[in-house]
């Protein structure tokens, strides 16, 4: 019982101290928490084919939460990185996000080939990034290689792959301001995961910034991607919608 209640005194010390990562872990847990049960709500307001969307949405930030609440009380409890409980986390969610671009593109004819090139290439780059922040200083530069690769290849398929075919010729707006806004996430919100990763010991950006800071770019770097992809794929939905909602009135 002591060993508890100094453990929450712990903690407890962190929020009144204002410890930033702290705090972003609560802040990570409660807005991924709140946008889950947004999307979840919010699926009676899409036509079917949507549904399955917004689901994977409300899938990935309730997933994330989930996590978020046993990572905030991990680094309460021993003010250390949880970085295992981070790579289970990216594990699921990851391939998820990679499942929306599938489903953005499957009304305009996406295969389901693409979604497997997409979720093998995320599991090559989490799984390889994961080995190489745990082996040591002296492989996790290969293995940061080996996972650069598997991002690589999601952006290839979202710039210039199967993805950006179909959604140029999808004849949607809708479709194609989501696409635009989902690159930025996909180069600029994604790159602090790659840069976190080379600041490590005897990586490539070893000592640009002190390594007990990652956790809280990490956390802010979450919750935008997380919540931010789900509220494209929820505007397409709602914009899709009352499209063909105009059009069966029309007839």
């Amino acid at each position: 019982m002591n060993t508890i209640l100094t453990a929450d005194l712990i903690g407890l010390d962190k929020i009144v101290n204002s410890d930033p990562v702290a705090i972003t872990f609560f802040i990570g847990y409660m807005a991924m928490f709140a946008s889950a049960v947004f999307f979840f709500v919010e699926r009676s307001s899409v036509d079917g084919k949507w549904k399955t969307s917004l689901l994977v949405s409300g899938l990935i930030t309730g997933i994330a939460a989930v996590h978020y609440y046993y990572m905030r009380d991990f680094y309460l409890e021993t003010g250390t990185s949880p970085t295992a409980f981070r790579y289970v986390d990216w594990t699921l969610t990851v391939p998820l996000m990679c499942v929306e671009f599938y489903l953005l593109t499957k009304p305009f004819g996406a295969k389901g080939s693409t979604l497997f090139k997409l979720i093998i290439a995320s599991l090559v780059m989490l799984v390889t990034g994961y080995i190489g922040e745990t082996s040591g200083i002296d492989s996790n530069v290969m293995w940061g290689i080996f996972s650069t690769i598997g991002y690589l290849y999601i952006v290839y398929e979202v710039f210039a792959g199967d993805v950006a075919k179909l959604t140029k010729t999808s004849n949607s707006p809708e479709l194609g301001r989501a696409m635009f806004l989902l690159k930025i996430f996909i180069t600029l919100g994604w790159s602090i995961y790659p840069i976190g990763y080379m600041v490590l010991p005897g990586n490539l950006l070893s000592g640009a910034f002190e390594v007990s800071s990652i956790d809280l770019f990490y956390n802010l770097a979450d919750a935008i991607n997380k919540i931010g992809f789900g509220l494209v794929i929820y505007s397409v939905a709602i914009a899709e919608t009352a499209k063909s909602r105009k059009a069966a009135l029309a007839s």
